[in-house]
């Protein structure tokens, strides 16, 4: 499926729309309302699990590249994106139960399956491997926190009380703060996904990225693990090898890949290298077997 042209000029947000037309659409309990899924293709289920204050749309540029031959799921997250808020106080544990439970409704309960997180999104993904053991036959953390670490301090133009051109140069200068290492790189799609994440995040997640939430989760993590930062990473460049350290205490035989001179939201800014990497790790579970009871999606289809 080959619906990818990159910059597009008259409407920022156009390839977003055309993958968004074409994606099987599904909803599944979250909160007092709904979470909200997207699935493209055929074959063994890939999750990508995006960042904080993000959406699906984190991974518009790695979409072409990962689905041929695997059943793409993209989800919004609870509280982020089109999904519902998750009950108050929510907890990592508590998103990831929401999103294992729909993971079950979407592909069936003992469907086994690869996992990908963005930032926040890695957080869940470490919390869901933990939980589903061997249904997870790869895990992949991209800019990952929650490892014992402080990071880098980030201080973000607030967007909410701006208009017009003065809203779109606040977020470019937190995509240039906090995002992408290259403003040269910060493109009008890449300001209109950042606009429109941000218009819908109802959770901050920041709290957790200097915690310890997925380095306690780590060991009970029985996937092969991958993990990729960028050189220039915002949140981790001042302690990128501790993290690497942290990492490989508790998963010694993790890959991991750095990236030179990406930032943050790696998959964006540096899409090729990112799904060089990705391609090469998935591959490996690609035509291993497994055992699956297919769920009724017709129920939960929109």
């Amino acid at each position: 499926m080959v619906l990818s042209s990159r910059n597009p000029v008259s409407d920022p947000l156009a390839e977003v729309r055309r993958w968004d037309v074409v994606a099987d659409r599904y909803v599944t309990p979250c909160g007092e309302g709904q979470m909200v899924w997207r699935s493209w293709g055929e074959g063994r289920p890939l999750l990508l699990l995006h960042g904080g204050a993000g959406s699906w749309r984190h991974w518009i540029r790695n979409l072409d590249a990962l689905s041929p031959g695997r059943r793409i799921l993209a989800p919004d997250l609870p509280g982020l994106g089109e999904s519902a808020a998750p009950p108050q106080p929510w907890s990592l544990d508590q998103i990831s139960a929401i999103v294992a439970q729909g993971l079950d409704t979407v592909i069936g309960s003992r469907q086994a399956c690869d996992v990908a997180g963005f930032s926040f999104g890695s957080l869940v993904a470490g919390a869901l491997a933990s939980h589903l053991k061997a249904r997870i036959g790869a895990l992949m953390l991209i800019g990952a926190s929650g490892l014992g670490v402080s990071r880098g301090n980030i201080v973000l133009e607030k967007v909410r009380s701006r208009e017009g051109e003065a809203r779109e140069a606040a977020h470019r200068v937190n995509l240039s703060r906090l995002m992408v290492a290259d403003p040269s790189l910060i493109d009008a799609q890449a300001i209109a996904i950042q606009a429109w994440n941000s218009d819908h995040a109802r959770i901050r997640s920041v709290g957790l990225s200097t915690s310890t939430v997925l380095l306690d989760r780590l060991p009970d993590v029985s996937a092969r693990v991958c993990a990729v930062w960028g050189s220039r990473d915002a949140v981790a460049i001042d302690n990128l090898e501790l993290r690497v350290q942290a990492l490989r205490s508790v998963q010694p035989a993790a890959d991991v890949h750095i990236v030179p001179e990406a930032g943050h939201w790696i998959a964006y800014e540096a899409a090729d290298q990112f799904n060089a990497i990705a391609g090469r790790f998935l591959a490996k579970s690609d035509h291993s077997s497994t055992s699956a009871i297919s769920a009724t999606l017709d129920e939960v289809k929109t």
